[in-house]
């Protein structure tokens, strides 16, 4: 069993900046690509930012510029460094991983999410 814990979040003023993480633990080899999904009210979730085992990172036109995805492989944590942050940045904020589980079987993993409000 796997389970994915985020902290951060919160309310922020626009222009503000915030930081989130996203913590795995459990029955883990090793973790593949780690994902930020965000998902605001009555839209569809969406891909934010994503980077790979390697190290190779990729963003949402949106947010490219502003957020920085960062992984620590030793602490199986996964982060979102946003700067810059507009009132349309929020949503509640998902991070998915694709763990590969001491079974060596890869499966994808949620965090429960956490809210990101930007708002003066």
């Amino acid at each position: 069993q796997v389970q994915l814990l985020e902290f951060g979040g919160g309310l922020v003023q626009p222009g503000g900046s915030q930081r989130l993480s996203c913590a795995a633990s459990g029955s883990i080899f090793s973790i593949d690509t780690m994902d930020w999904y965000r998902q605001a009210p009555g839209k569809q979730r969406e891909l934010v930012a994503f980077i790979t085992s390697g190290g190779s990172t990729n963003y949402a036109d949106s947010v490219k510029g502003r957020f920085t995805i960062s992984r620590d492989n030793d602490k199986n944590t996964v982060y979102l460094q946003m700067h810059s942050l507009k009132p349309e940045d929020t949503a509640v904020y998902y991070c998915k991983m694709g763990v590969i589980t001491l079974s060596r079987v890869l499966y994808d993993y949620w965090g429960q999410g956490t809210q990101v409000t930007v708002s003066s």
